[in-house]
């Protein structure tokens, strides 16, 4: 147990580059909503593809410290996959695309309600956060499955929306798995 919360605190910043780089992301499309396509998929294709890349050295280095250490490489690889497969094909179909991004976020979701429900040591505040994030991955997958055919402005904008929220929510958590067992600060705290 000492091992894993060690573990936590040494690779918080992990999280802390997936929430700017879904930060970054979000800006590009929130304010760029008018972007070509193939600029669209471009993007989306580093971003994801940088997320994976994170994702699995997240879950190489949490082997023996972490009980989801397999979820993480996994969608790790997954994403990486996916970003490999839009920047080889740009042009691909919007319609694709949106399934594509759809079951990505459906993935993710899941993977971090999983996550975070399992992980013994997670403070209420960063179990809540992980939750929230995973329950909107899924509720954006579901709409996009469910409307491919909405249009490309709203749909860069729903893309945008969710990484701009789950990029905070990624960097509070990295904050709060680095002061885990740090115990209580502050000037109260010298007293007792």
């Amino acid at each position: 147990m000492e091992n894993e919360l060690r573990y936590m605190q040494t690779n918080w910043w992990i999280l802390t580059i997936r929430g700017i780089l879904a930060i970054m992301f979000g800006v590009a499309c929130v304010f760029w909503p008018g972007i070509s396509l193939v600029t669209f998929v471009y993007l989306f294709g580093i971003y994801i593809l940088a997320a994976g890349l994170v994702a699995v050295f997240q879950g190489v280095v949490s082997i023996g410290h972490h009980k989801t250490w397999i979820l993480t490489l996994l969608l790790g690889i997954f994403e990486i996959g996916v970003g490999v497969y839009l920047l080889r094909h740009p042009g691909i179909s919007f319609a694709i695309l949106i399934l594509l991004i759809a079951f990505s976020f459906i993935l993710y979701g899941v993977f971090e309600i999983i996550g975070s429900l399992s992980d013994s040591r997670a403070t209420t505040a960063s179990k809540t956060l992980a939750i929230i994030t995973g329950a909107l991955g899924v509720l954006a997958g579901i709409v996009m499955f469910f409307q491919p055919a909405a249009s490309g402005v709203a749909f860069v904008w729903i893309v945008g929306l969710f990484a701009l929220i789950s990029g905070p929510i990624w960097i509070a958590i990295s904050l709060d798995v680095k002061n885990i067992g740090d115990g209580p600060k502050g000037p109260k705290a010298k007293l007792a």
